[in-house]
């Protein structure tokens, strides 16, 4: 295990080589499940047109299928009754075949999220938002995870990245990154602390940092300032800029201009939430965005798809 930090300029942590080596894993897990008579499923269930989510479940299907894992996509009109979209839920729950249910987001603003996703069964929730997941979670006992926080995790301890006796810093505090990546640090010994809007000199707290997680959804919050020389830098942000003037803060000369005709193409391009310079000239280890953990939750997904498979044959 890696017990000191690295103080040399950051080593970018690749969210690609580590997703493969994860559904590596799982296409094993699949094989040695179908040799007993298992075939894991996940169904995906995306209402709607959006665009993105249009994107993201494609990119799910896919790969479930080429890891030997069932896929099912139910794709629903973006029109369909809260009641009717609980009827299919609930159909899902019924189905002994089904080992993952997982409701792409965002959800029509006519249809009650909350209770969506709470209506899933607990031992389907593959995405691990269900209340009682995260109340198994809270107290240690075996749960579905959320898929990034659950990659973070999956990333650092093949790095061999010490948390035991780490201090770690999470900024941000939702239930879907924020608080489960504070309760997986904590099971792994780090010594956690959580900030968010309100903390105050919040520089101060992440520059003590061994491993800075920052999961805010603000462009840039995390400078060199809050980083620790040699510290682990994991950025789960997923921001854009379209200013060449702000690029030219964020990304050093080996990243700018390739940074600045994207802008020019596409008219942004995808940052984080930290700065990026800042983070490689500072950082012992930093993910990148993109490339970094955004491709660890597609592989997570996966791997409590199979996770599901088997505790609920247990």
């Amino acid at each position: 295990m890696n017990t000191e930090m690295k103080t040399a300029g950051a080593e970018l942590l690749s969210g690609k080589e580590f997703a493969a080596a994860i559904k590596d894993d799982v296409a094993s897990e699949v094989a040695e499940l179908k040799k007993e008579g298992i075939e894991p499923c996940l169904v995906v269930v995306r209402v709607g047109e959006d665009p993105a989510s249009e994107v993201y479940v494609k990119s799910k299907v896919r790969t479930a299928e080429e890891l030997g894992i069932i896929s099912e996509h139910r794709h629903l009109p973006e029109d369909i009754k809260h009641e009717d979209l609980l009827a299919v839920v609930e159909e899902l729950n019924s189905r002994d075949d089904v080992d993952g249910i997982l409701v792409q987001l965002p959800l029509p603003k006519h249809i009650n999220e909350k209770e969506i996703l709470e209506t899933i069964d607990p031992d389907k929730d593959v995405d691990g938002f269900h209340p009682m997941n995260a109340g198994r979670l809270a107290q240690g006992h075996e749960a579905l995870v959320p898929c990034t926080p659950a990659g973070i995790i999956d990333m650092l301890k093949r790095k061999g990245i010490e948390m035991k006796g780490a201090n770690a810093v999470v900024v941000g505090r939702s239930n879907i990154v924020g608080k489960p990546m504070a309760l997986l640090l904590l099971q792994e010994h780090a010594t956690v602390t959580i900030c968010h809007s309100r903390t105050k000199d919040l520089a101060d707290v992440c520059s003590r940092a061994d491993i800075l997680v920052a999961a805010v959804g603000v462009t840039g919050i995390i400078r060199e300032e809050h980083i620790k020389p040699g510290a682990t830098v994991v950025d789960v942000g997923m921001n854009s800029i379209d200013d060449p003037e702000t690029a030219r803060d964020f990304f050093g000369e080996d990243e700018l201009e390739k940074r600045l005709n994207t802008i020019e193409k596409r008219g942004s391009t995808l940052v984080g939430d930290v700065n990026a310079k800042a983070a490689k000239a500072k950082a012992g280890y930093f993910t990148p965005v993109p490339g970094g953990v955004g491709l660890l939750t597609v592989a997570m997904l996966m791997k409590n798809t199979v996770k599901a498979a088997k505790l609920r044959r247990q």
